[in-house]
């Protein structure tokens, strides 16, 4: 159960762009990379809080070993909410500091 809670986290960095153009990149094009990062970081809170969810069942049919997986879990998929609303706050930011600006 362990490797299977850590399996699907990867890293922020690993949506960066590498140059390489896969048929992936050129269907979000318009979104650009911060598009893609924040799509990477929906299906991140999906997938921690699915593993939440799947600990938290098997913590209650009695089938989870060791409970401190449940919490791991659980504050995985905090951390993920929390980073796609930081996202989310820093894009609104940006967003209203270029309707700011005078051309």
């Amino acid at each position: 159960m362990k490797t299977e809670l850590f399996r699907n986290i990867q890293p922020l960095w690993s949506t960066f762009p590498t140059g390489e153009t896969s048929s992936k990149e050129k269907t979000t094009e318009t979104g650009g990379m911060f598009g893609e990062i924040l799509q990477n970081a929906v299906e991140n809170v999906k997938t921690t809080d699915a593993e939440k969810n799947k600990a938290e069942y098997l913590l209650a049919t009695g089938q989870l070993d060791n409970p401190a997986e449940l919490t791991i879990a659980t504050t995985k998929a905090q951390l993920s909410v929390d980073l796609l609303v930081q996202l989310r706050n820093k894009a609104l930011d940006a967003y209203s500091e270029l309707n700011r600006l005078s051309l």
